[in-house]
């Protein structure tokens, strides 16, 4: 597309755009005047639908007129609710419904994949991740070789830039494989680095890893409703995400979690068994041994918090409606738009250390600020943008497809450049 640095082409571009009306199913944010701000933050914390509290309520009413029989008799039976995400959410993500679950919170399923999935030994013991993922990511693989009585400073190898460089390049995870492939058992990789917003190449990945028989674990956290991952053609072992960045499922609410088929029917795995998780035919005949289920509802263990998946069904209900396609094209159109007018700005106190190629990132640009001059997040802050400073020296900005427009690209840009 050919970009014009002036607000009328802005505006023509929202007139043209299919989805604009879907900006009216979000709650957007207000100062204290009234005026709605600059929401570029749906990587941390997505909009709420509209429509949420429509959702909650069917079941806080089902709740109080039926009781425990709303777990058959509701409007959305409690009993096999998750069921109801289930499609959407493999859509999503490119998976088969048989290895799509949504359960628990993001940690707590790496947790439990990790049980799974990372089996040492004496001689291939090592786990990969990169080294600028989430902390969480890394407290979670620290504290899973501390578990397995490895010291984490011997055992876990960080995947690094090359040295004046941001992006992650795939031939230095080769280099790693092919040095210590023998000794490795494990890669948890971020699909979208939370820092940069670089997407990398979930396929290579998992072809580098299954190379040497390493498993292959992938953090979707800023993937998910964000780009189109191809979890089955791309043959990584497992994935986990969270729902309420670019998912809108409220603060907090329930994650969800990828195996691939191969494991569909795999009983011999380790894993942290819980009833929910046990064959649905006999789940409520207490006396039965345990019977997994077969694919991703094998690693569920209690039964769901339902307020919270309510909340996420009235999310997906919209992304069903649009296709991840859709969305897709207007948020490549979107971060192209933005990259074009933070580029126009031409001053070497911001760079853009997102990759320039659209196929490379989400909605997300990484803008990188000269000294680490954190006072430049707060003037736009004040000026009625709601983005994020990351340390050391990154404003994290995402223009969502599904609620955001190209005039507010425009003037946020404006608003950037008489800050600075």
């Amino acid at each position: 597309m050919n970009y014009q640095n002036n607000l009328q082409f802005a505006k023509e571009l929202d007139k043209k755009d299919s989805l604009k009306s879907y900006r009216d199913k979000f709650y957007i944010p207000k100062n204290h005047k009234g005026d709605e701000l600059i929401y570029f933050c749906g990587n941390s914390l997505g909009l709420q639908p509209k429509q949420t509290k429509n959702y909650i309520q069917e079941v806080l009413d089902d709740w109080a007129s039926l009781g425990v029989e709303g777990h058959t008799q509701a409007e959305h039976p409690w009993l096999p609710y998750h069921e109801f995400l289930t499609d959407t959410m493999a859509t999503i993500v490119d998976a088969k419904p048989i290895e799509v679950v949504v359960m628990n919170t993001l940690t707590t399923n790496l947790h439990l994949l990790m049980v799974s999935f990372y089996q040492p030994t004496k001689t291939k013991y090592k786990i990969v991740v990169e080294s600028d993922a989430f902390p969480s990511d890394k407290y979670a693989v620290e504290s899973q070789l501390k578990f397995h009585g490895y010291n984490p400073k011997d055992a876990l190898i960080y995947w690094k830039p090359r040295a004046g460089e941001e992006l992650l390049r795939l031939v230095d995870l080769e280099k790693i494989v092919s040095e210590q492939g023998d000794e490795i058992a494990l890669f948890l990789i971020g699909g979208v680095n939370y820092y940069t917003g670089q997407v990398l190449d979930l396929k290579e990945i998992a072809k580098i890893g299954h190379k040497k028989n390493i498993k292959v674990g992938i953090d979707l956290a800023h993937g998910a409703g964000n780009i189109q991952p191809n979890l089955h053609d791309a043959n990584v072992d497992f994935a986990a995400w969270c729902t309420y960045k670019y998912l809108n499922s409220g603060p907090g609410s329930l994650g969800a979690l990828f195996v691939h088929e191969k494991y569909a029917n795999d009983k011999t795995l380790n894993r942290f068994a819980g009833w929910w998780s046990h064959n649905k035919e006999t789940r409520f005949n207490m006396r039965k041994e345990f019977d997994v289920l077969a694919g991703a509802e094998g690693w569920q263990l209690s039964n769901p918090p339902i307020l919270s998946m309510a909340a996420i069904r009235s999310s997906l209900d919209i992304f069903k409606e649009v296709g991840m396609e859709k969305l897709r094209e207007k948020s490549i159109a979107l971060t192209g738009y933005l990259a074009f007018l933070l580029k126009e700005i031409n001053s070497d106190k911001i760079k853009i250390i997102t990759p320039t190629n659209p196929n490379e990132r989400g909605c997300q640009l990484s803008i990188q600020v000269k000294d680490a001059d954190k006072s430049l997040h707060q003037k736009i802050t004040d000026a009625g943008v709601i983005s994020d400073w990351r340390e050391p020296d990154v404003i994290r900005v995402a223009p969502v497809p599904l609620y955001n427009t190209f005039e507010e690209v425009y003037r946020f840009v404006t608003i950037l450049k008489d800050s600075m």
